[in-house]
């Protein structure tokens, strides 16, 4: 049984984080990106530093490049383009976005994040639970952005059926669970209010519980 919290859009805010780490007591945490807002890289590793569990990462777009070295460097397992197996799960990443309007910080060419979805799936095992870390979320799923209006990335959706969960984020509206065949999508909202997700996998492929979760002002004052 693994318990996994998983948190995204921290935007440099960690006020929320203790509370939310009490009231589900997890067995490791999963960040789906955006930890800083625009930097600086620094703020990765001394929140990192201060957890107490293993972290499986990715940068979003909102986070500097840099911050791919900074995870390695800080204790925490940068997922972006890598995975890492517990068991019977193994937990893949890509970070940073498809492009956006914006010319944010980290952003990646659809054709990038192909290659890096296609180099990822190659190696994964099909006898057992998979999951994606992606702070893009699959176009057409968790990303309007006005009705609409999808943002998501073509080829995450592409290479949905590869993955029992995909864990996403970027789109701090769209906070919610879905199911898209068989595979789960969740965005656990913005973290830097006080929401996120636990993710309860089974020993038994196909054992999955998500729920979302949010803690008040007085619990993190409490924390």
């Amino acid at each position: 049984m693994m318990n996994a919290l998983l948190l995204a859009d921290l935007h440099g805010t960690y006020d929320h984080i203790d509370a939310l780490l009490a009231t589900t007591d997890p067995d490791c945490l999963f960040i789906a990106g955006d930890i800083t807002q625009f930097g600086p890289v620094e703020d990765i590793s001394a929140f990192i530093e201060r957890l107490d569990l293993p972290v499986l990462a990715v940068p979003g777009n909102c986070d500097p490049r840099e911050s791919l070295s900074c995870l390695d460097n800080s204790g925490a397992v940068c997922l972006h383009g890598s995975s890492i197996t517990f068991g019977k799960t193994t937990i893949s990443g890509i970070g940073g976005s498809n492009p956006t309007p914006f010319n944010t910080a980290f952003e990646c060419s659809e054709e990038e994040i192909e290659k890096i979805m296609d180099d990822m799936i190659q190696k994964m095992e099909r006898n057992q639970t998979n999951i994606l870390i992606s702070h893009s979320p699959p176009f057409g799923l968790l990303d309007e952005v006005a009705p609409d209006v999808h943002v998501g990335s073509t080829s995450i959706r592409k290479h949905l059926k590869a993955f029992d969960i995909v864990c996403c984020a970027h789109i701090h509206e769209q906070r919610g669970i879905l199911k898209e065949g068989d595979t789960w999508v969740v965005n656990p909202g913005p973290a830097s209010e006080g929401y996120g997700a636990l993710i309860r996998i089974g020993d038994e492929s196909g054992e999955i519980r998500i729920d979302l979760i949010s803690v008040s002002e007085e619990e993190v004052q409490d924390n």
